[in-house]
């Protein structure tokens, strides 16, 4: 009895493992070339034992904001660093970031009267995607630089050390520590929005309408407190959270933990146990432009986790596509599970936007969209 159950329980786990490896049978775009396999195994492994650095809870809240954001009851905002470097992760450059998102979540607040979801390319941003394996840099041909997860910007750091992996996993735990401190004291309390500072808008009038803004916010804070309604306990901080693209898959699988689901979450797709695939390297994760293949892994991959998720629509992506891939990553029509992200670059998004929009509302699927002002903006050399 024992032995059979034991085998039971030992072929149960295969299957786990074979459901959560199964992106490594497709093919994968982006894919990241290990001189030392022994070295990488060694730092999976490391991952593999590490605590989560977010947590179910967390993950579910947000992806039920992002309903809300869905149906227009409420605003999203993300905003980050391009490539995010472990040199970010100090003091100064965290509270920036932190203080320029409550600066513009305060703005969008007061012009459109909804909640904003706030969530940072932070604590975790530092892989990044390469139209090629290598670049020229002073007539010598060097591998291009991959973000901090995988090799350093100098020239001569560019080979891929997998070390970088689990320093990786610190940075973005020690960062996020962080910001929950930070946001746990004080820093977002709404009765001190000038402690936020304007040092980096130079532009005099803007400057004038924000403290305009600020100070009307103060004034009725003010009269609340006179007449007793000032609740100021949900004032002083706010839910700020992670995001980052999922490019690294062997990064993500290893923070990729089945757990138990938060009380009250209703997944789309429940289990006998009561448990789901959460990954825990962040919030919320996308899927890039290159890396958005039907077929392949990244896709293979997201499809089968619970955290909220978001895909870049760049201007090579088909209205059919589009519907086939939120049915592969979203087959039950979950709404706050997607968030397509638009980088269709300035010229193309008038022809592009309005025809992705109809194909997907006519799909029945209900999803946040999002526009990335920054990519697809590409001014290319002659």
């Amino acid at each position: 009895m024992v032995t059979c159950l034991y085998v039971a329980r030992l072929w149960k786990h295969t299957q786990v493992l074979i459901k959560r490896k199964a992106w490594r049978t497709k093919p994968i775009k982006q894919v990241v070339t290990y001189e030392d396999q022994t070295a990488v195994n060694s730092a999976l492994t490391k991952l593999s034992s590490l605590p989560p650095i977010v947590t179910p809870t967390e993950i579910t809240r947000l992806k039920s904001s992002l309903r809300d954001a869905a149906l227009g009851k409420a605003f999203l905002l993300q905003g980050g660093d391009c490539a995010e470097l472990f040199s970010y992760c100090a003091d100064s450059p965290i509270d920036a970031k932190i203080k320029l998102r409550l600066q513009m979540s305060l703005v969008l607040i007061w012009g459109s009267n909804k909640p904003v979801i706030r969530i940072g390319r932070i604590a975790g941003q530092y892989a990044k995607p390469r139209s090629s394996p290598t670049e020229v840099l002073d007539g010598k041909e060097v591998p291009s630089f991959r973000g901090d997860i995988l090799n350093g910007y100098d020239p001569e750091l560019r080979r891929v050390v997998p070390e970088r992996l689990v320093s990786a996993y610190f940075h973005s735990a020690t960062t996020l520590n962080y910001m929950r401190g930070q946001l746990a004291s004080g820093i977002a309390d709404l009765h001190n929005p000038l402690d936020w500072e304007l040092g980096h808008v130079r532009d005099e009038e803007l400057q004038t309408k924000y403290t305009q803004i600020v100070q009307s916010i103060s004034d009725s804070l003010r009269f609340m407190k006179t007449v007793g309604a000032d609740t100021a306990g949900q004032l002083q901080t706010v839910d700020l959270y992670t995001s980052h693209e999922g490019l690294v898959l062997e990064y993500e699988e290893s923070l990729t933990r089945k757990l138990k689901h938060p009380v009250g979450y209703q997944p789309s797709q429940p289990s006998s146990d009561g448990k789901g695939w959460y990954n825990t390297s962040a919030h919320f994760l996308w899927i890039g432009d290159r890396t958005r293949q039907l077929d392949g892994g990244h896709v293979e991959y997201f499809r089968g986790i619970e955290n909220p998720i978001g895909i870049k629509v760049g201007p090579s992506m088909k209205s059919d596509e589009l519907v086939v891939l939120l049915e592969t990553v979203n087959p039950n029509r979950e709404i706050g599970k997607v968030t397509l992200i638009t980088r269709y670059g300035a010229d193309k998004v008038e022809s592009l936007l309005g025809e992705h929009i109809e194909v997907v509302k006519a799909s029945g699927h209900i999803v946040v969209w999002q526009c990335d002002p920054m990519h697809g903006q590409v001014i290319r050399p002659r």
